[in-house]
C-alpha cells in the first residue's frame, strides 16, 4: 500500500515504510527474512525428498509440480529483489536479464521487450513489481495441485514401503509434528526478525541505484547463489544460460529418469546412493560459497569443477540405481 513502484520514489518509499508506517519495519523485515526461511523449508523439503526417494513411481507429477513451484519461486524472489531499487536490485537484475541477449535471432528484441526500453528502468521495475504480486497467485493454485497430488498417492515414509493396515491419520498425529517444527522454526524466524533483520541482505542494497556505477561484486540473495555460481562458471554467455537450464530441468526430469529403476525407494537401504546425495548436499554448498566470492582465482576454478559435479553426481545416480536395480533382481532371482 505504501510501496511506490518508480525509480524516483521506489528506494525512498521502502525507508518511509521502514521508519515511518506503524509496524511497517515489522511487516518489512518479515517479508525479507521470510523469503529466505521459506526457501530453508522448500530446501530442506527437497532434501528430504531425495533421502525417501519420494520422486519415484508412482509419485512423479507430485515432483513435478513442486519443481515447477520452486522455479516460479525463484522468479518471484528475483522480482521481489529489484524492487527496493538499491544498487544490488538494480545491478542484479541488470545482468540477469542481459542473459536473454545470447539468445539466436531474437535475444536482444526480447530483453528490450521484457525491459520496455532499452535499459532496466521506471517500466522495468513497474512489471517486476506486477509479476511479484501477481505470481504468488499461481504458486498458491499449484500448491492445491501439489496437495491433490499428494492425497491421491500417498505421503512416503523413511523406509519407502506403503502399507495402508500401517498407515496413521494427519490428525492428531501429523498436524502435532508439523506443528512442532513450524514453532522451532518460528523461533528462529523472530529472532533474526527482532535481533538481525539485516542479515541475509547485502550492504550495497541500502546505497540508491546507480547506473553510472557499478557494484565491485555483484551478488544475489543467498539463496540464488548455487545457481548463480553454475551460471557464471561457463564464459560463454549463451552455453551459461543453457547449463543453468539443464539445472533446474535436471530435477524435473530425475523421477522420469531415475525412478524407473529403483523398486526400492528409500537410501536406507542404499549406502551408495546415500553417499551420491550427500555429496550432492556438500557440492551445492560449495557452490554457494562460490557463488558469494569475486569472479578470480581459485573461487572461478573450483566453481567450474563444482558446475561438473552437479551433472556429473545426476549421471552417477541413474548409473547406481540401474547396477542396484540389476543386483538386487539378480539377487532375488537366486533367492527364490
Amino acid at each position: 500500500m505504501h510501496y511506490k513502484s518508480d525509480i524516483n520514489l521506489a528506494f525512498a518509499s521502502i525507508d518511509y515504510i521502514t521508519r515511518e508506517v506503524q509496524y511497517g519495519w515489522l511487516v518489512r523485515y518479515m517479508h525479507s527474512n521470510g523469503a529466505s526461511f521459506f526457501f530453508v523449508a522448500v530446501y530442506l523439503h527437497m532434501l528430504r525428498g531425495f533421502l525417501f526417494g519420494s520422486f519415484a513411481y508412482p509419485r512423479q507429477l507430485l515432483w513435478g509440480t513442486g519443481v515447477i513451484i520452486f522455479i516460479i519461486m525463484i522468479a518471484t524472489a528475483f522480482f521481489g529483489y529489484v524492487l527496493p531499487w538499491g544498487q544490488m536490485s538494480f545491478w542484479a537484475a541488470t545482468v540477469i536479464t542481459t542473459i536473454g541477449t545470447a539468445i539466436p535471432l531474437f535475444g536482444n528484441d526480447l530483453v528490450l521487450w521484457l525491459w520496455g526500453g532499452f535499459s532496466v528502468d521506471d517500466a522495468t521495475l513497474n512489471r517486476f513489481y506486477s509479476l511479484h504480486y501477481f505470481l504468488p497467485f499461481i504458486i498458491f493454485a499449484l500448491t492445491i495441485v501439489h496437495l491433490m497430488l499428494l492425497h491421491e498417492f500417498g505421503s512416503n515414509n523413511p523406509i519407502g514401503i506403503f502399507f495402508k493396515t500401517d498407515g496413521l491419520p494427519m490428525s492428531p498425529y501429523y498436524i502435532v509434528k508439523d506443528l512442532y517444527g513450524t514453532n522451532i522454526m518460528f523461533i528462529f524466524f523472530l529472532i533474526v526478525v527482532f535481533y538481525f533483520p539485516n542479515y541475509f541482505g547485502h550492504s550495497d542494497n541500502y546505497i540508491l541505484a546507480n547506473s553510472l556505477v557499478t557494484p565491485n561484486h555483484i551478488v544475489p540473495e543467498w539463496y540464488f547463489l548455487p545457481l548463480y555460481a553454475v551460471l557464471r562458471s561457463v564464459p560463454d554467455k549463451l552455453l551459461g544460460a543453457i547449463i543453468l537450464m539443464f539445472a533446474l530441468l535436471a530435477l524435473l526430469f530425475f523421477p522420469f529418469i531415475i525412478g524407473k529403476f529403483m523398486l526400492i525407494r528409500s537410501i536406507y537401504f542404499k549406502p551408495f546412493i546415500k553417499m551420491l546425495i550427500i555429496l550432492f548436499v556438500v557440492n551445492c554448498l560449495i557452490l554457494g560459497w562460490v557463488g558469494g566470492q569475486p569472479v578470480i582465482q581459485p573461487y572461478y576454478f573450483i566453481g567450474q569443477v563444482s558446475t561438473f559435479m552437479y551433472f556429473l553426481i545426476f549421471f552417477m545416480f541413474f548409473f547406481v540405481s540401474w547396477l542396484e536395480n540389476k543386483f538386487l533382481i539378480y539377487y532375488l532371482k537366486k533367492k527364490w
